[in-house]
């Protein structure tokens, strides 16, 4: 990859410098990577209104820009990815007010739909709306100390992020039924047991260790083939078997039209490192 900053590095970073509860940095552990850092230390995280916007603006700002990963986490001082969603506003809504607030696209669909492959940092606790928000990213990776679950049964209410969709996706619809019906939360060995989490991790530098050797190597990759390769997965999972191999052959031949291609097979042949353009 070029030495020089990203595009869009500087707008990022203005648009971050108007947020209070969230910081990103782009490039300072692996060139063209951003790490989106929740820190709402007071409530653990909890996703309220406003961390929500905050983060969906940028996550647009990084949308356009040349970022080529993101990795979304948690503050140390939380102690937590994102403890959940924030109940006191749960409370104070009637099913007008929550209906307008669950109109769509949410944070979670934000990440969801990013271009760019999206790591979870899970530093401590994702419960409720922090779980949804783990189990939107592409791969995760959490501390041995993170616990996950969706306790929403215990408020009388439902989870309402994704989680009654994407999780059976992720564990099976036994575990999520388990998880979903009893409110059990699990630790983080049991999360990779069943395929909610992908890697677990000892201590702070392993995590960092994992998620940045990881970031790294999918950022030496073409942004473009990065984005049609995500777009294949999660396009695919919403289809039948057949339909999302007729949708993963139409992306393929889609890149046969960039240069990013020709280069990538030219380098192999001169066996050198590819310089991709992102075209």
């Amino acid at each position: 990859m070029s030495e020089d900053r990203v595009e869009g590095a500087d707008r990022i970073e203005e648009q971050a410098s108007e947020c209070e509860l969230l910081t990103v940095a782009v490039g300072d552990r692996a060139e063209g990577v951003a790490t989106v850092t929740l820190n709402r230390p007071d409530a653990r995280n909890a996703l309220n209104g406003q961390l929500r916007d905050e983060l969906t603006d940028v996550l647009n700002a990084i949308d356009d820009s040349g970022v080529r990963v993101v990795v979304l986490t948690g503050a140390s001082e939380a102690k937590a990815f994102v403890a959940g969603a924030d109940v006191e506003e749960l409370r104070e809504r009637n099913a007008v007010e929550q209906r307008e607030a669950s109109k769509r696209p949410r944070v979670y669909e934000a990440v969801d739909d990013l271009r760019q492959p999206v790591i979870a940092r899970i530093n401590g606790h994702a419960l409720g709306g922090g779980s949804e928000l783990a189990q939107a990213c592409d791969v995760r990776i959490a501390h041995e100390r993170a616990k996950l679950g969706q306790p929403e049964i215990n408020l009388g209410i439902i989870p309402g992020g994704g989680a009654t969709q994407r999780l059976p996706r992720l564990v099976g619809e036994g575990q999520a039924m388990r998880l979903i019906l009893s409110g059990e939360l699990i630790d983080a060995e049991e999360a990779r047991d069943i395929g909610l989490v992908d890697i677990v991790c000892a201590d702070e530098d392993e995590l960092d260790e994992e998620v940045y050797g990881l970031a790294e190597s999918m950022a030496d990759k073409s942004p473009i083939a990065l984005e049609i390769a995500k777009e294949a997965v999660k396009g695919g999972s919403r289809m039948d078997l057949e339909a999302g191999i007729e949708y993963e052959a139409e992306l393929f031949t889609t890149l046969f039209s960039t240069d990013d291609k020709d280069e990538g097979i030219d380098a192999f042949f001169e066996d050198r490192e590819p310089e991709w353009e992102g075209q």
